[in-house]
C-alpha cells in the first residue's frame, strides 16, 4: 500500500498518479486523508484528557493526605475515564477504516508508463526470433493433443468440471519436462534459490501481495475465507519473508518455485479461452526477488531477461510489451508482458508478467531491511514474474514444433528429459 505520509505530504501528486488508472481512485485519496485527520484529532484529545486525568489523579492524592472531601474529583476522574475509553474506540474504528481504505488504493505507476485506458495501447518494446514457416494444415494444440493422446478434456471435467485438464502418457511427460527445464535454468544459470512453498495460504498473505481486497472474487477460498488455494506462486513465495527485518548484505534474495495455481477467472467471460489457454488450475514456474530501493529498476530488467532466456532456449517467437496505466496490475508500478506466438491459434499469449512493486507490496506484509549507511530500517522492493507460465507455452510448443507427419519435434534444451528422445510421436 502507499505511505500515508507520501498521502500527507504531497496529496496533489498521489491523485494526478492513481487517477490515470482510474477517476474513482481520486476520491478514494481524499477519503484516507479525512479519516486520517479523524484519527489524528481523536489521538490528540486522548492524550490532553490522559494528562488531565493524571494531573487530577495526583490532586486527590494530595487532598486525601489534608483529609479533604475528594468525592467530585473523583467522579471527574471517572467521567474523563469513560471519555478516553470513547476516544480509543473512535482511534480504533479510524485506523481500521484508514487501512481499509489505504488496501484499495492501487500503486502509483512510475513516473514514464504509457498512458492509455486497455491493452490497445500497451507498446511493443521488443521482440525475438521469427514466425516458424508452417505447411498450409497447419493445427491447433487442441488437434495435436486429441491425436497424440497429449491431454483429455472430458476426464478433466468429469474430475473436476470445466476449466480442467488430464494430462497424459507423454503430454503428462512434456508438462513435467517443462517445468524441471524452467526450473534448471533458473537455479542453475540465473541464481535463484528453488523453495517448494504450500498451495494453502493464509488470508494476510493474499493482503501482502495485493490479491485481497480487490480480486477475492476470483480466487478459491477455504475455511470461509481464512485460507485460500494460492492463485500463483508470488502470495506464499514472497510471504515467506514478511514481517522480517533483513540486512542490507542480505540483498538481493532470489526465489523460484513451481506451484499448481487456482484461479477462478470471475468475469473473463466471452475471454479466449479455448483449449489449454484458460485454466481453473494451471502450473507455474515464479520468480521472486527482494531488493534494494535503488536497484529495483535494474532488477525487473534482469528477471524479465532471465524469464526471456526459457522462451529463447526452446525456440519460440516472442515479443515484450510493457504495461499501459488502464492495463496494469493493481499492485504494480511496472510491467512487462511477455507474449509467445502461437501458430495455431494465429496470435501472441501471455506467457509472463514481470513486475516492480516498488514497496507496496512491503508495506502490506512490514518487509524490511537495516541501511548499513544510515542504520535506519527502510522497506524492501519486491518484483515477480512468471518464469515461465504453463499451459500456454505448452500450446505455443505444440503449434510451433508440429511437424507435417503430426509428431512433435522436441526443442534441445527438453531432450534429455525424454532420454535423448527428438520428437513426440
Amino acid at each position: 500500500m502507499l505511505d500515508i505520509r507520501l498521502l500527507r505530504d504531497q496529496p496533489d501528486l498521489v491523485k494526478e498518479r492513481v487517477k490515470i488508472r482510474g477517476d474513482e481512485y481520486v476520491s478514494l485519496v481524499d477519503d484516507v486523508l479525512s479519516c486520517d485527520q479523524t484519527r489524528r484529532e481523536a489521538e490528540t484529545k486522548r492524550q490532553e484528557l490522559q494528562q488531565e486525568r493524571n494531573r487530577t489523579s495526583k490532586e486527590i492524592g494530595t487532598l486525601r493526605k489534608a483529609g479533604e472531601d475528594t468525592s467530585e474529583i473523583e467522579a471527574n476522574v471517572r467521567a474523563i475515564g469513560e471519555s478516553i475509553k470513547a476516544l480509543d474506540e473512535k482511534v480504533l474504528a479510524a485506523e481500521e477504516e484508514q487501512r481499509r481504505l489505504l488496501l484499495s488504493i492501487p500503486n502509483m505507476p512510475h513516473e514514464a508508463c504509457p498512458i492509455g485506458e486497455d491493452e490497445a495501447a500497451n507498446p511493443e518494446v521488443r521482440a525475438w526470433g521469427e514466425k516458424r514457416e508452417h505447411s498450409e494444415d497447419l493445427k491447433d494444440h487442441v488437434t495435436l493433443g486429441a491425436e497424440r493422446g497429449l491431454f483429455d478434456f472430458e476426464a478433466g471435467a468429469k474430475l473436476s468440471g470445466s476449466g480442467y485438464v488430464v494430462f497424459t502418457g507423454a503430454g503428462a511427460r512434456l508438462q513435467r519436462a517443462l517445468i524441471q527445464f524452467l526450473l534448471d535454468l533458473q537455479t542453475q544459470e540465473h541464481g535463484y534459490t528453488e523453495v517448494a512453498p504450500p498451495v494453502v495460504v493464509r488470508r494476510d498473505c493474499m493482503f501482502g501481495t495485493g490479491q485481497l481486497p480487490k480480486f477475492e472474487d476470483d480466487m478459491y477460498e477455504l475455511e470461509g475465507g481464512e485460507f485460500f488455494l494460492a492463485p500463483t506462486a508470488e502470495v506464499p513465495v514472497t510471504n515467506l519473508v514478511r514481517e522480517q527485518l533483513l540486512k542490507e548484505a542480505e540483498l538481493p534474495k532470489k526465489f523460484t518455485a513451481f506451484t499448481p495455481c487456482f484461479r477462478r477467472e470471475a468475469g473473463s467471460a466471452g475471454r479466449e479461452s479455448k483449449g489449454l489457454i484458460r485454466m481453473h488450475q494451471f502450473d507455474k514456474v515464479e520468480l521472486v526477488q527482494i531488493v534494494h530501493p535503488d536497484a529495483s529498476s535494474a532488477a525487473l530488467e534482469e528477471l524479465t531477461g532471465h524469464a526471456e532466456k526459457a522462451l529463447q532456449l526452446l525456440g519460440l517467437h516472442y515479443r515484450v510489451i510493457e504495461l499501459c496505466s488502464g492495463d496494469l496490475g493493481f499492485s504494480s508500478a511496472k510491467t512487462y508482458d511477455l507474449e509467445v506466438w502461437a501458430p495455431g491459434h494465429n496470435g501472441y499469449l501471455e506467457v509472463s508478467s514481470c513486475s516492480n512493486f516498488f514497496d507496496y507490496q512491503a508495506r502490506r506484509m512490514n518487509l524490511r531491511f537495516k541501511d548499513a549507511e544510515t542504520k535506519k530500517n527502510r522497506f524492501c522492493h519486491t518484483l515477480n514474474g512468471s518464469g515461465l507460465a504453463l499451459p500456454r507455452l505448452y500450446v505455443a510448443l505444440l503449434e510451433t514444433w508440429q511437424q507435417a507427419d503430426g509428431s512433435i519435434k522436441l526443442p534441445e534444451p527438453l531432450q534429455p528429459y525424454f532420454g535423448g528422445a527428438t520428437e513426440i510421436r
